[in-house]
């Protein structure tokens, strides 16, 4: 009867155990302290922006376009986020002593970009187009939720894998005309009547058709 409790042949593989076992206390603690943070899990997450800025204000009460702001979302892959010069076009006249605006005229008089901090993450190794959805009637509301009642914006949708395979599934819930793409409350009012709902659906079942909507599951469409 062997004395040995392993084959003599497993000690080869114990450089690589101490290996392992030097590394995975990092791995577990990266985990921890990185896997569930808000930035990670997403839905929820809130910076503080270097400017208090209220899209509830803007986009809201005021009713300005987002593409005022975001103005290249129709034709490139990312929503540009809006240069100082974007918002001195308003606020040379409205409000231009505001103490809240301090950092925008900062970075008027300097050149020097304000540096927002970005709230909706699409993981790098995925593949999204701004213009490829807005442009076949997916409106800002289907991920961004309504942002025009949101004081300070957070992320309210997950973005992940799943999320947009459902509506890669059936988008025709989140299909809209292309002219209503940044109207937040659109077919969101819970006191439609049955007639206004069937228009609303005969509406998007007009983009799927007009744009021969069928969106690709393959991985290659995200993963590239």
């Amino acid at each position: 009867m062997s004395r040995f409790l392993f084959p003599r042949w497993s000690n080869a593989l114990l450089p690589l155990l101490v290996v392992v076992g030097g590394i995975m206390p990092l791995y577990v603690v990266f985990f921890v302290a990185y896997g569930f943070s808000p930035k990670t899990l997403e839905v929820g997450y809130q910076p503080e922006q270097p400017v208090p800025f209220s899209h509830a204000l803007h986009a809201g009460e005021l009713g300005m376009d987002c593409r005022y702001c975001h103005n290249t979302v129709e034709r490139a892959g990312h929503a540009a986020i809006p240069p100082t010069q974007t918002c001195m076009n308003c606020h040379t006249q409205i409000k231009p002593e505001s103490p809240r605006l301090e950092n925008i005229h900062a970075s008027y008089e300097s050149g020097l970009p304000v540096e927002w901090i970005k709230v909706h993450h699409v993981a790098d190794y995925a593949y999204f187009n701004h213009s490829a959805h807005v442009n076949r009637g997916v409106g800002c509301v289907s991920c961004h939720g309504r942002i025009d009642q949101m004081e300070e914006v957070y992320q309210a949708k997950p973005m992940s894998m799943g999320w947009c395979l459902d509506c890669h599934r059936d988008p025709e819930p989140n299909l809209r005309p292309v002219s209503e793409i940044t109207n937040m409350a659109w077919g969101r009012d819970p006191g439609l009547t049955e007639e206004q709902l069937l228009a609303i659906a005969g509406e998007r079942a007009k983009v799927l058709d007009l744009y021969h909507i069928s969106p690709s599951e393959n991985c290659s469409t995200c993963h590239r």
